[in-house]
């Protein structure tokens, strides 16, 4: 083992501590849109998958088949998802995004990355590389582990939270609390 107990603990808090930071910056965002970023999550996932089941999605992104049925509700009204039947089983339907939904997606992501932009600007750019390369490296360890079947080659890119694998179950929201009598079970969306 590479890396010392204290310096992983201390990386699982950074972790969440950034995962909040995204969310307040994402949080700030959502004013042009009545979307957060979970639903920003599930069309990455469609759009990065292509068309695929429910079931295959809800899988992708560590949640319940009911959560990702509101969220897929919420989708379908704003005309960003499509459903259209399965042709190797017409039972079910795979979600796919509509040309709004492709284009709502590009327009966050644009607004995104000048959000960051802004805020990185005393960052260099080889700074800003590196950060991005060990997050990159950081995700694809994390989906390995995982055993998520694009460990290696994807990366979310910012502001998408995915489900960590990590003992927080355990350890707490943060990872350093290890009483048992303070166990939570929390989605991180």
């Amino acid at each position: 083992m590479s890396v010392a107990q204290h310096t992983a603990a201390e990386l699982v808090h950074n972790i969440f501590d950034l995962q909040r930071a995204l969310r307040g910056v994402t949080a700030a965002g959502t004013k042009y849109s009545d979307l957060g970023p979970a639903h920003t999550g599930v069309l990455f996932f469609i759009g990065d998958g292509g068309p695929m089941r429910a079931s295959a999605l809800a899988a992708r992104l560590g949640i319940g088949a009911s959560a990702l049925s509101r969220q897929l509700a919420d989708l379908e009204q704003h005309g960003f998802v499509v459903r259209t039947p399965d042709p190797l089983d017409g039972r079910a339907c795979l979600l796919s995004l509509s040309q709004e939904g492709e284009k709502y997606l590009a327009e966050t992501y644009e607004r995104r990355a000048e959000t960051l932009r802004e805020i990185l600007t005393d960052w260099t750019e080889s700074e800003a590389e590196a950060a991005s390369s060990s997050v990159q490296h950081l995700t694809a360890a994390l989906r390995s582990a995982a055993g998520h079947p694009a460990a290696a080659a994807q990366c979310l890119p910012q502001g998408v939270a995915t489900p960590l694998p990590t003992t927080a179950h355990r350890t707490g929201n943060d990872g350093r609390h290890l009483d048992p009598a303070s166990e939570t079970t929390k989605e991180e969306h």
